[in-house]
């Protein structure tokens, strides 16, 4: 257990990032998954920006590296394109 001030704090500030960390997280991961089920191109084309709004936010923010957000947006984009 912590015995400072600064370390109870800092374990109260780091819980309240990790669930706001998750909840981007999943929130991106979700868009991502629903991004990969469409089959209408113009659908796709319409949330493919959103998408890649919210990678750029989590590579932004460091909650996942800049080299797989340009990776997803990449393997998105050909995606899309394909449809």
């Amino acid at each position: 257990m912590a015995n400072h001030k600064s370390a109870i704090k800092r374990i109260r500030s780091n819980e309240k990032k990790r669930l706001r960390n998750r909840f981007q997280h999943k929130t991106a991961r979700n868009a991502i998954r629903k991004l990969r089920e469409l089959t209408n191109k113009k659908e796709a084309t319409k949330l493919f920006p959103v998408v890649v709004s919210l990678i750029d936010k989590l590579a932004k923010r460091n909650i996942i590296h800049a080299n797989k957000a340009a990776n997803l947006k990449s393997k998105l984009a050909k995606h899309v394109a394909s449809l």
